[in-house]
């Protein structure tokens, strides 16, 4: 049995792209394997644990879940992209100033589900952050630390605005 190939188009981080895929691909086997965007992170591939999250038109979702060839005329922006364009900076410096990076596998995640937390605005509280992250799976942090920056950047966000 031979695979069956599709030719897509989508718009990636900001990039037009044009593929051949295989219709079978996972968009987080095509961002890593056919684009070298390996920020975004292969883990329990059944959408439980957050590794491979990502925004398709602006939803967050769960990258071993999509096929690539679902998201022919999509945007999709990974770690990658985020972290260029600089929506993530504080997080990103809040995360590294409060140690909730470890080992990093999880960390691409969590600041995608961060971002997406606090662009609702306001400043949730401790057990809406842990909630909202309950799908991202961390070994090495025990979470404190990740909530504490997450709070931190909310706290900020909001002090700004003002």
């Amino acid at each position: 049995m031979t695979a069956r190939y599709l030719d897509i188009a989508l718009r990636v981080n900001g990039e037009d792209i044009s593929a051949r895929v295989e219709a079978r691909k996972t968009l987080v086997d095509f961002l890593r394997d056919d684009l070298s965007l390996t920020g975004t992170h292969i883990g329990c591939e059944h959408g439980v644990c957050g590794a491979c999250t990502v925004r398709l038109d602006d939803a967050v979702v769960r990258g071993c879940l999509v096929l690539a060839v679902q998201c022919d005329g999509a945007q999709v922006e990974t770690i990658e992209g985020l972290s260029d364009s600089g929506d993530l900076a504080d997080l990103q410096t809040a995360f590294q100033q409060r140690n909730a990076l470890q080992c990093g596998y999880c960390t691409p995640g969590m600041l995608i589900g961060a971002q997406e937390l606090l662009a609702r605005g306001g400043v949730p509280g401790r057990d809406t952050i842990r909630e909202h992250l309950s799908g991202n799976y961390c070994r090495c942090t025990g979470y404190q630390a990740i909530v504490d920056a997450i709070e931190s950047v909310a706290v900020a966000r909001a002090k700004q605005a003002s």
